[in-house]
C-alpha cells in the first residue's frame, strides 16, 4: 500500500515537472508558519503552485523525465514552486519574498535550483530570471517605443499647421490695420 502511494506521488510530480514552464526549488529550514502562509498567499496570487516535497520522490520523478542536473541539489528540506503559465513568476515571487524579508541573510529561505522549459538552471540564474521585467512590462515598453515615432510625427505636423495659422493671423492683422 505504501509503495502505491509513493508511485502516485511520483506520477503527480512527473506531471507537474513536465507541465511547468518555470519552477524553483527552495530550502525552507526555519521558516515560521506566518512566513510560510504569507509566501504561499503571494505565490497563489501569482498563479504559482507551491508544496513541500520529499527529495527521494522528486529524484525519482526527475530521473523518469530525464531532467539532468537536479539531483545534486536535492538535499535537506525542499519545497517546489511551479507555474504552467509563466516561466518567470515562481522565480520572481520567491526572490522578491526573500529580498523583502531579508531571509537570505539568515539562511532561512534560499533558492537551490530552478527549471525553465524543462532545463535546469542554477540559483544565480534563477535570480537573474527574477530580475527580468514581466511580460506585461515588456509589451508596454515595446508599444511605447513603437508609438514614439508616430507621436513625434504628429507633433511636427501640428507645429507646421500651428505656424501656418500664426502666419495667416498675422496677415489678417496686417490687412486689418492697413
Amino acid at each position: 500500500m505504501a509503495d502505491h502511494k509513493k508511485e502516485v506521488i511520483v506520477e503527480k510530480l512527473k506531471e507537474q515537472l513536465s507541465s511547468a514552464k518555470g519552477s524553483v526549488f527552495t530550502t525552507y529550514k526555519g521558516l515560521t508558519v506566518a512566513q510560510d502562509t504569507e509566501l504561499r498567499r503571494e505565490l497563489r496570487a501569482a498563479g504559482v503552485s507551491y508544496h513541500v516535497v520529499k527529495n527521494t520522490m522528486l529524484r525519482r520523478a526527475a530521473d523518469a523525465l530525464g531532467l539532468e542536473g537536479l539531483d545534486p541539489h536535492l538535499e535537506g528540506t525542499t519545497a517546489f514552486a511551479f507555474s504552467a503559465e509563466d516561466a518567470v513568476a515562481p522565480a520572481k515571487v520567491i526572490c522578491d519574498y526573500i529580498k523583502k524579508n531579508k531571509l537570505d541573510d539568515k539562511g532561512i529561505l534560499s533558492v537551490k535550483v530552478g527549471t525553465v522549459e524543462g532545463k535546469v538552471i542554477e540559483a544565480n540564474e534563477v535570480q537573474a530570471l527574477a530580475s527580468l521585467p514581466s511580460r506585461e512590462e515588456l509589451i508596454a515598453k515595446l508599444m511605447g517605443s513603437m508609438n514614439a515615432p508616430i507621436s513625434n510625427t504628429v507633433n511636427v505636423l501640428q507645429g507646421v499647421i500651428r505656424n501656418a495659422v500664426y502666419v495667416l493671423d498675422a496677415v489678417r492683422a496686417q490687412k486689418a490695420s492697413a
